[in-house]
């Protein structure tokens, strides 16, 4: 198979990298994600998911490391790489004085896409994600859950290669996110590559047929799915749910389970 995202010893060190303040937020992480793959990034707050994606992406500079998107390197490729992937980022990054027929508009011209094929590919992403009634209203007026959908609609609109969603599922509502798990399903499918970190592990248990976990910065975990319920077994446990159950096996273990005092 074919290598669609590849890291070797990526790092990202914040403040003075040899000062006693500096902060090493990703340390020597090393990926190798094939095309094609649903690939789920996981880990508790802090962990160093969301630096990890803005590295990817090329939102992030690294301190050290390699990256290398559908074979070719960040360093030496940024437009071209940039060109070929999409991304719901963390923050979302939207331009909140236009409308969102406005805000997708642009994003499909920025990328290439002949106006009519835009306006086609608009009415059909409003229409998938419930959107009709606000394609004409100011992004600003937007609820979060709405804001997420367009960011994914902008993320999605020129049928990205590698598609990265970082957080993608907060304040969605249960009908949109069924919609949405199909469509990355039918991505992947089509051998697209995902790459998803969120918080919901039942969802990425669900969704990603491989899964790394990441803590302070170093991954503790990377397999399959199969390989995620072969460790649990091993371990003399059969769990409904085999991720969260190695998640807090490598990441909480010694975290004691906490309550209020008056409960």
């Amino acid at each position: 198979m074919d290598v669609a995202i590849l890291t070797e010893n990526l790092t990202k060190v914040f403040g003075d990298e040899k000062g006693s303040h500096s902060i090493k937020a990703v340390d020597n992480l090393n990926l190798v994600v094939h095309r094609g793959t649903f690939f789920g990034f996981v880990g508790p707050n802090g962990a160093g998911k969301t630096t990890t994606v803005n590295m990817l992406t090329g939102l992030l500079r690294p301190t050290s490391g390699r990256i290398e998107i559908m074979g070719m390197d960040f360093e030496r490729h940024p437009i071209e790489i940039k060109r070929r992937i999409g991304v719901v980022p963390e923050g979302l990054n939207l331009y909140e004085q236009l409308t969102g027929e406005e805000y997708l508009y642009f994003v499909g011209r920025m990328y290439g896409l002949p106006r009519r094929e835009v306006r086609n590919r608009i009415e059909e992403l409003f229409s998938l994600m419930g959107m009709e009634e606000v394609r004409r209203r100011f992004v600003y007026e937007y609820s979060s859950g709405m804001r997420k959908k367009l960011a994914l609609s902008a993320a999605l609109i020129h049928d990205p290669e590698v598609l990265f969603l970082d957080e993608p599922f907060e304040g969605i509502d249960v009908l949109t996110l069924r919609t949405i798990r199909n469509i990355l399903t039918q991505m992947v499918e089509k051998g697209r590559t995902i790459f998803l970190t969120s918080h919901i592990l039942e969802v990425v248990e669900r969704l990603c047929s491989e899964v790394a976990i990441i803590d302070r910065g170093k991954t503790v975990f990377i397999g399959s799915s199969h390989q995620i319920r072969e460790r649990i077994e091993k371990m003399g446990e059969e769990p409904s749910h085999p991720l969260e159950a190695l998640f807090f096996q490598l990441v909480a273990k010694d975290e004691e389970e906490k309550s209020l005092s008056w409960l």
